[in-house]
């Protein structure tokens, strides 16, 4: 199977308040990839998924996300950019006074989308998707943390997005709650679309395979191309040293 790059990065720095992050970054996400970022708390895993929507810029270096080249992107493109991406917080981001149809019917707005029918109708589907469908009319308040990260990926699928950026999307949830959200984001990568997900969990990293790549000392490190079954026993030898509070 041909891959598809959507995430190519190349000698690339970030930094921020003039203080060097990563350096010397070469990374390539391709279409369906789960890719796992880990390392301890400011050691980039953050500062690296906000360049990829150019929340941070691009130091220097070559740096694509799509067909987007993101050092010096110009101002008019970053939208059309962030439409291709979903994105997923730790701490979910919804909107706190209006039911989750309203708040997935807000995105759809904003990117475009005019016919009420056919808004309602994507929003069913991706409710769907997560099962969450008979949670429409309810406030975020009114949900657990599972179901409102539910909700968040929900809203990162709106747009049929190739590429889902999930930053620590488990950290506020408790383990089995937190599996069934990593297990969710599986299942998505598996139909096609690209999860880059950072974590601090070793143990969500051992259960579910993917690529490990590791932000430490201003470095990312490539430490496994897959945590598939054969490749568990290789980084439970290292474990100790991968586990961060």
């Amino acid at each position: 199977m041909i891959k598809e790059p959507l995430v190519q990065y190349s000698n690339v720095q970030l930094n921020r308040d003039e203080n060097i992050i990563l350096k010397d970054i070469n990374l390539t996400v391709n279409r369906g990839d789960f890719l796992y970022i880990i390392g301890k708390v400011g050691s980039g895993k953050s500062t690296l998924l906000k360049s990829m929507y150019v929340e941070i810029p691009i130091d220097s270096g070559d740096a694509r996300v799509f067909e987007y080249q993101l050092y010096k992107i110009k101002r008019k493109f970053i939208p059309y950019l962030r439409r291709k991406i979903g994105i997923v917080f730790q701490d979910f981001q919804l909107l706190m006074d209006r039911t989750v149809e309203k708040n997935l019917e807000f995105v759809l707005r904003a990117t475009g989308w005019k016919d009420k029918t056919v808004v309602k109708d994507r929003i069913n589907e991706v409710l769907v998707q997560v099962g969450m469908q008979h949670k429409t009319y309810k406030m975020p308040h009114e949900l657990s943390g599972g179901e409102q990260q539910r909700i968040v990926i929900a809203r990162a699928l709106l747009n049929s997005p190739p590429l889902i950026l999930a930053d620590e999307p488990t950290g506020n949830l408790d383990p089995e709650t937190g599996s069934q959200i990593v297990t969710l984001l599986h299942t998505i990568s598996q139909k096609g679309t690209a999860v880059v997900m950072s974590t601090h969990n070793m143990s969500i990293v051992q259960t579910f395979h993917g690529r490990i790549m590791k932000c430490e000392n201003s470095k990312l490190i490539n430490l496994y191309e897959d945590t598939s079954l054969e490749q568990q026993i290789k980084v439970e030898n290292v474990s100790s040293p991968l586990i961060y509070v």
